[in-house]
């Protein structure tokens, strides 16, 4: 079985996106990795500076899947840019949210409260990451749009489309407990592949606001000059050719036969008196003169 041209290039575009993709994403979330190596206040301060890097990870995975691009580097440039102003705040919402949940779980574990409080705290954690990963995809797509109005139609649509938005989830554990404990392996293998797979759900989940990923036409093949061929004719079968009659002659017209009048039958004949013409005039031969 012999690989096509096109099939060859499509498996090398998919190898380099996930390569330049992962590398451009370990040299933003360099503050975070060096902090991982300390405290955990130190990363919850770097961790809004991540932001940004996914946002740009994500318009690089929409480009490819609307227009088949692979210019990964300038993509992510130009969305790092275009999306830090907002990114950053919405990082720095959602590192403080969960400080502040975990915090409240970190006291409450150990008590009789905790039973009926933890619980809850785990479920508005995982609203909070939720929102905030809808509102990241969707700050992808449209860098302009304001903080409030990407959290309210993240967080909606998170819970409204539940369904959806709990693959999405299970996937970003999965990041993060290969990235636990293989940090380097992750980072440099299956960190895309998952992203992709979180980023393409949870483009789905954001279809009612967003609408669908608009894909470029690919143009048909050009068949080439068509040439116009003669309609033939139905096909006769055993058909015997008729013979020339030849010319035509005219044959004129005969005159109608004329029908004498018939007397009806009983009536006596009518004499009509004849007029002759003589040299001295004319006279009556009929009866009574001579």
């Amino acid at each position: 079985m012999r690989l096509r041209h096109e099939t060859i290039g499509s498996i090398f575009d998919l190898v380099y996106l996930a390569l330049a993709t992962n590398l451009l994403l370990a040299v933003a979330w360099l503050p975070a990795l060096a902090a991982m190596y300390g405290s955990w206040p130190l990363l919850a301060l770097a961790a809004p500076f991540c932001a940004p890097g996914l946002c740009a990870v994500f318009a690089v995975f929409a480009a490819y899947s609307g227009e088949r691009s692979v210019t990964v580097v300038r993509t992510f440039a130009r969305a790092w840019r275009a999306t830090a102003r907002r990114a950053i705040p919405l990082g720095a919402l959602t590192a403080g949210a969960l400080v502040v949940l975990g915090v409240d779980i970190r006291a409450a574990w150990g008590h009789r409260a905790g039973a009926l409080v933890i619980p809850v705290l785990a479920v508005l954690m995982t609203l909070v990451v939720a929102t905030a990963l809808l509102a990241l995809v969707a700050l992808a797509e449209r860098p302009a749009a304001r903080l409030r109005d990407v959290l309210r139609v993240g967080g909606y649509l998170a819970v409204r489309r539940w369904y959806l938005t709990l693959p999405s989830l299970a996937v970003l554990v999965l990041l993060e407990a290969m990235f636990t404990a293989q940090p380097a392996l992750a980072l440099a293998l299956a960190t895309s592949p998952l992203l992709y797979a979180s980023w393409a759900n949870s483009r789905f989940t954001l279809t009612p606001a967003l609408g669908p990923v608009p894909r470029v036409a690919v143009p048909a093949p050009d068949p080439g000059p068509r040439v116009a061929v003669p309609a033939l004719g139905p096909a006769s079968r055993g058909a015997v050719p008729t013979p020339d009659p030849g010319p035509r002659v005219a044959v004129p017209a005969r005159d109608p036969v004329r029908r004498s009048a018939v007397p009806a039958s009983g009536a006596s004949p009518r004499l009509v008196p004849a007029v002759a013409s003589t040299g001295s005039g004319t006279r009556s031969t009929g009866p009574g003169h001579p």
